[in-house]
């Protein structure tokens, strides 16, 4: 394809973009362009998935965004790092594969969006996934995403010993918590394929760059969407000084993510008028949700010293990096092949939930996420925050130059019931560690510190230490057609305009109840279906675990080990 007509644009090759691709492009009827502002991910780093701190501090790979200096955080800028790179955020993500609770996408529908509860939902998830242990109600047998537990626990006794500390403190086991039952603590999946990195790319776009109906650019800076009338026809993007355009004789799809999306659309002049006013856009068609209730998960590193040499941080010198590194690259296996995150849990802070809101990620190590600053010694963390946060915020562009960084404001801890919450996570976290099934294993608190007790403490150390878990998402919400700050319907259609669409995790109303990348997954693969006008795949006759005296209990049982 050597003009610049297509039937479909897709802007943003990430977790969503390479899905669409891959599914408009199936059937040889539809001429299908994807523009991507990264380059190739074919890179060691990329593949390897104990690597995965490499591209995620590489400029070549991630937008590197921050956010704006956060008014509850005591004016901390957080770090906010976008995929830029064929495959998009699931090239430099965690690879960590979480559905989201029933309950989340069950929620989606009060808040709007028509067919999007989890009946409706659970069977693009089991299309899009191939599950190590076969296809079954709840998982996919024959997907292009590869799941598994990694390497099943079986390399460090940690894993097994913090699902045991949560049964010890009263909360129940699952198998798996991407099927029936989530609320729990269990092995922890993720999206490794043969020793390497399942990012969508490799899942599903180097098979579709094949067909000669798609045409892939890289390093094309998408700088607006092109309209005549109130119709998208086209992009403008930008490779190097060159500005070039693209038509879309069908549709315009946009999947440039939580961040990019909005962004391109206030640069085409849609959205919030003053926003657009103060950057200097003329207002094309105002939609007031563009950028607003952006919503986002915090986390912190809950830290211990480790009393046994068993830790990821006798791994860190560079002769075993070099070992682990030969051993992955001749064989793809050992701790070459896993992200370290082997087992996690689920649970509800406080009786009156009807699901969890808190998460965990175990991990054998005490270090930062992103590969700094592990402690002397041996030690191990849990990765932990609330999973449902109150708080609201703003993605806006600040200038009409659609090369400037947006403004980005999560304005986390806004809401008292956030802070309420992180006491709450705080507490409880400690009394899991504090179980028998630690007791081989713990030693002193490293952070946040057995001084950080009251309210008070508690509330300054978070605002001190807290880091987003780089989930940001809802800035173009999917919406009831009476909501006045929805972008976009049900058919992911940008609403008072034609031919536009917006496929990613900004249309979530709101944020899942885990990580991300397997709900945009699934968003993309529900929504190619509805693109291309298909019959949608009949609504699953499932019911999910709920505990049944949720009204009343926090926990099946009380723990082994008062807190």
């Amino acid at each position: 394809m050597t003009d610049n007509n297509y039937d479909y644009i897709i802007v943003g090759a990430g977790s969503a973009g390479c899905v669409l691709a891959d599914r408009l492009t199936a059937d040889g009827q539809h001429r299908v362009l994807l523009l991507e502002a990264g380059g190739s991910d074919n890179n060691l780093f990329i593949r390897m998935p104990t690597a995965l701190s490499y591209p995620m501090n590489n400029k070549k790979f991630n937008w590197y965004f921050d956010s704006e200096p956060e008014p509850f955080l005591d004016n901390r800028s957080l770090h906010c790092p976008r995929g830029k790179v064929l495959g998009g955020s699931s090239s430099i993500n965690g690879m960590v594969y979480v559905r989201g609770h029933a309950c989340d996408f069950d929620e989606w529908e009060t808040l709007g969006a028509k067919n999007w509860d989890f009946r409706h939902c659970l069977p693009y998830f089991r299309r899009s996934e191939s599950w190590m242990d076969g296809e079954s109600e709840y998982r996919g047998g024959d997907g292009p995403v590869v799941v598994n537990n990694g390497n099943n626990m079986t390399l460090n006794p940690l894993y097994q010993a913090f699902i045991d500390a949560g049964k010890d403190a009263g909360y129940p086991t699952t198998d798996d918590y991407n099927a029936e039952q989530q609320e729990g603590f269990g092995p922890m999946h993720m999206t490794v394929k043969n020793g390497e990195r399942c990012s969508t790319s490799m899942a599903y776009l180097r098979g579709a760059m094949k067909r000669s109906n798609l045409r892939v650019i890289t390093k094309a800076m998408s700088r607006k969407v092109i309209f005549e009338g109130k119709k998208a026809v086209g992009i403008e993007f930008q490779r190097g000084q060159q500005v070039s355009t693209a038509r879309a004789n069908k549709e315009v799809l946009l999947c440039a993510g939580s961040i990019g999306s909005p962004t391109l659309l206030q640069h085409s002049g849609v959205g919030p008028t003053a926003v657009l006013k103060d950057a200097g856009v003329p207002l094309f068609h105002e939609l007031p949700g563009v950028g607003e209730n952006l919503q986002d998960h915090l986390e912190v590193y809950f830290q211990f010293h480790c009393k046994q040499p068993i830790t990821l941080n006798g791994k860190l010198d560079l002769i075993s990096k070099g070992l682990i590194g030969t051993r992955w690259m001749l064989c793809k296996d050992g701790l070459g092949s896993s992200n370290h995150f082997e087992s996690c849990a689920f649970i509800r802070s406080k009786a009156g939930l009807k699901w969890p809101d808190i998460q965990y990620h175990f991990l054998p190590a005490a270090m930062r996420y992103d590969g700094g600053a592990a402690i002397d010694g041996h030690g191990f963390q849990v990765h932990v925050g609330p999973n449902k946060p109150k708080s609201r915020g703003t993605v806006k562009i600040t200038s009409s130059d659609p090369s400037e960084k947006p403004s980005i404001r999560f304005n986390y801890l806004q809401a008292e019931e956030d802070r309420e919450d992180w006491r709450s996570c705080i507490r409880l976290t400690r009394e899991i560690i504090a179980q028998p099934a630690m007791d081989p294993f713990r030693g002193d608190e490293i952070q946040p510190g057995i001084d950080i007790q009251s309210d008070e403490a508690i509330d300054q150390w978070v605002k001190e230490n807290v880091e987003s878990a780089y989930h940001p998402s809802c800035t173009c919400k999917m919406g009831a057609e009476d909501d006045p700050m929805a972008v976009v319907d049900s058919d992911c259609r940008v609403r008072g305009l034609q031919g536009l669409r917006i496929v990613d995790s900004s249309i979530m109303p709101s944020v899942t109840n885990g990580n991300l990348n397997a709900p945009t997954i699934m968003i993309a693969e529900k929504a190619a279906d509805i693109i291309l006008g298909r019959d949608p795949l009949p609504p699953a006759d499932v019911t999910p675990w709920i505990d049944p005296e949720w009204e009343d209990r926090q926990r099946q049982n009380s723990p082994v080990r008062p807190g």
